[in-house]
């Protein structure tokens, strides 16, 4: 695909409602929906302009998506236009065996679940609500049983880095498609001392690739992009290109791609983001084309422009399939360009300069 023109993957937050109080939430979810939502009507108009970029993944979120009593029309509208459609609803008592029932029916492709940690007592800890692991499983469980495709969430702290493994033998469990382990960006109510440190990312890393070899699902990261890096270190040092397809296939699928770069996210309210994990807006649905400010605008722009990234990702031989995490980048620092401060990894064109 061609990023400049379209992305590979649409997030909406189609509310900021959510009735759960995790102690990670980028959104800061309150309980109630806010009042300037984009209606049904501006959804549609929505996401007729989305499948104009052609066939995006779509991916409704929030908050809890399963707070807008139109929902299920919007799904429905998106599929119906021939958009690949996902759906994240938080695990809360409205995600029943009918809702979940009603995902499929609507033409769901997949339905993505958080679970940050192999039990009740870790997870609901994180999640600030007693109930959500076991609603969680029944979810997942329900989903298996009735064919609809899943993907197990993880926002990988150090309150759970150390049960991963755990966690994996559930999601092999729930047979779910892919496994999808979310590294912290300290934005919303999101901590520091929950974020991993550099080297601590590096373990993690090879967790994944290991599991990668034998795992029956896949395994890939959310604001990780230098876990790419680390599968492509592996590979050339175990001399095979085949030695972990697995590995690579489902690594290198999404190669390139970070904030804004065949990734565009729309706020609850219609901002347009780079990232849910970046909050610097580039334009409004309501009064600007999403189409044109993903492809013109400077901010989308001076993204996806390598060139001008800073510090050691500036000049990393990885950069075309990592570039760093450019959320992480603007938490730390305050600027999006500036190089991912949790990687370990430094450039050969470093050793030179220093030399």
């Amino acid at each position: 695909m061609n990023f400049d023109q379209s992305p590979m993957l649409v997030i909406w937050e189609v509310t900021q409602a959510c009735d759960l109080a995790c102690v990670h939430c980028r959104a800061s979810a309150q309980s109630e929906r806010h009042p300037a939502e984009l209606t049904t009507g501006q959804g549609y108009r929505l996401l007729d302009e989305i499948r104009s970029f052609g066939e995006p993944l779509m991916v409704f979120t929030g908050g809890d998506p399963l707070k807008r009593p139109d929902l299920f029309d919007l799904i429905r509208y998106a599929v119906k236009i021939g958009l690949r459609t996902n759906v994240t609803p938080s695990a809360t008592p409205l995600l029943t065996a009918e809702a979940i029932e009603g995902f499929k029916a609507a033409g769901v492709t997949r339905m993505a679940i958080s679970l940050d940690g192999p039990d009740a007592a870790s997870h609901d800890d994180f999640r600030g609500i007693p109930g959500t692991f076991d609603r969680a499983m029944f979810a997942l469980r329900h989903a298996r049983d009735i064919s609809l495709d899943t993907q197990l969430q993880t926002t990988v702290t150090r309150r759970n880095m150390g049960r991963l493994a755990e966690m994996a033998e559930l999601a092999k469990e729930v047979r779910t498609r892919m496994w999808s382990l979310f590294f912290l960006i300290v934005t919303g109510r999101a901590l520091e001392n929950d974020d991993l440190q550099a080297a601590e990312y590096e373990g993690v890393f090879e967790f994944m690739y290991e599991l990668s070899k034998t795992a029956p699902f896949g395994v890939k990261t959310t604001e990780a992009m230098h876990y790419r890096r680390y599968v492509a270190q592996r590979m050339k040092a175990e001399h095979g290109p085949t030695e972990n397809e697995n590995a690579r296939g489902v690594a290198f699928r999404t190669a390139g791609v970070s904030d804004g770069k065949g990734f565009v996210f729309v706020s609850h309210l219609g901002e347009i983001y780079p990232s849910g994990f970046l909050p610097v807006s580039g334009g409004n649905v309501l009064r600007d084309s999403l189409t044109d400010v993903y492809r013109n605008s400077p901010l989308f722009r001076s993204l996806r422009d390598t060139g001008q990234r800073e510090g050691k990702c500036g000049i990393c031989e990885y950069q075309k399939i990592c570039g760093g995490s450019r959320s992480r980048a603007y938490a730390f620092t305050g600027n999006y360009l500036a190089e991912d401060p949790n990687c370990v990894y430094q450039p050969h064109l470093v050793d030179a300069i220093v030399g």
